[in-house]
């Protein structure tokens, strides 16, 4: 299995800890609980476990909750940061990464409380400071969303 490297250590797993460090997001937005899987530039896996204490779920549907498309497709794109953040090292270090484009968005299954969402991207394609992916959301098996985005590492202030 590939790694990354960060201070020496191989690094195949990072934790909610290393993922803060990596991108600003935070709660209620930080959407990513932890990557595993790590392949550097190419693809990783995200962990999301949805709970009910989420303040999304007081108003979409308070009667039915389930987790809104929009935050599945920001969540894909959290992990796809955090695998280029983790892959560029120090020179990414507070760096922003902004969505340019989301595409062929397809939402099959609801994701409900109680469920872990595994988080599969897969990087496309990566000119300069533009970065393509592939994002697919997985519960227990069965593919729930899936999208293709683009996204740049805002280089300056």
């Amino acid at each position: 299995m590939s790694t990354t490297e960060t201070n020496k250590v191989a690094v195949t797993e990072l934790d909610i800890n290393r993922i803060m460090e990596l991108i600003p997001h935070r709660y209620p937005m930080l959407l990513v609980d932890k990557v595993k899987d790590i392949v550097p530039g190419e693809s990783c896996t995200g962990i999301k476990n949805v709970t009910m204490n989420e303040p999304q779920f007081t108003g979409h549907f308070p009667q039915k909750p389930v987790f809104p498309g929009v935050m599945i497709v920001e969540a894909m794109a959290q992990t796809s940061a955090i695998l280029v953040m983790q892959t560029l090292g120090q020179e990414a270090e507070g760096r922003l990464v902004y969505f340019m484009g989301i595409e062929e968005a397809k939402f099959r299954r609801p994701i409900v409380p109680g469920d872990q969402i595994q988080i599969k991207v897969q990087k496309i394609q990566n000119r300069r400071n533009v970065w393509k992916f592939k994002g697919e959301a997985w519960v227990d098996g069965n593919l729930h969303a899936e999208a293709t985005y683009t996204a740049m590492i805002v280089m300056g202030d």
